[in-house]
């Protein structure tokens, strides 16, 4: 049977990766979309090259897991943060996979799911793209994607909220 310790530590991993989906849309939708939208126009526009300027908002989170992962590691009264810099890092990779390999086919392998959950999520992300403006858009999750026929119908309210304030 596993110790508490080895439970608390699993729990702190995925605590930190759902952590991670809430964080990662509230600053996807706010700041890429809003006053950060600077790094974020590059990941709405062609990519030219293996590099995009988005990607430095991987490196900003990288860098704050390796700092909970360091410090949570020297410091035995604060040991937790390796954990949840642990289950942040998790996050990233699995984001990696999902997003930048399957999604937007930033690996040499070509796959679109055609059912289950992850037919879902590419769905949700390729929404996602159909506005690609600052404070604008639907479905800023990256694991969590809801329905797509419910993302359609807020992209139609969006179109037409803009359409009649363009009039």
């Amino acid at each position: 049977m596993p110790s508490a310790e080895l439970l608390l530590r699993v729990a702190l991993v995925l605590g930190a990766v759902v952590g991670m989906e809430a964080a990662a849309w509230w600053i996807h939708k706010h700041v890429m979309h809003g006053w950060g939208w600077g790094w974020h126009r590059s990941h709405h526009a062609p990519r030219a090259g293996w590099f995009e300027r988005n990607d430095l908002y991987a490196v900003v989170f990288a860098g704050v897991a390796i700092v909970l992962i360091a410090l949570g590691s020297h410091w035995p009264a604060v040991e937790p943060l390796r954990w949840v810099g642990a289950g942040m890092t998790l996050y990233g990779l699995l984001y990696f996979i999902v997003h930048d390999g399957m999604v937007h086919r930033r690996f040499p392998f070509r796959w679109i799911p055609r059912t289950g959950y992850l037919k879902r999520l590419y769905q949700a992300h390729r929404l996602h793209h159909a506005l690609d403006l600052p404070g604008a858009g639907v479905s800023f999750g990256f694991l969590w994607a809801p329905s797509p026929q419910r993302l359609k119908a807020q992209l139609q309210r969006l179109r037409a909220t803009r359409a009649t304030a363009g009039a």
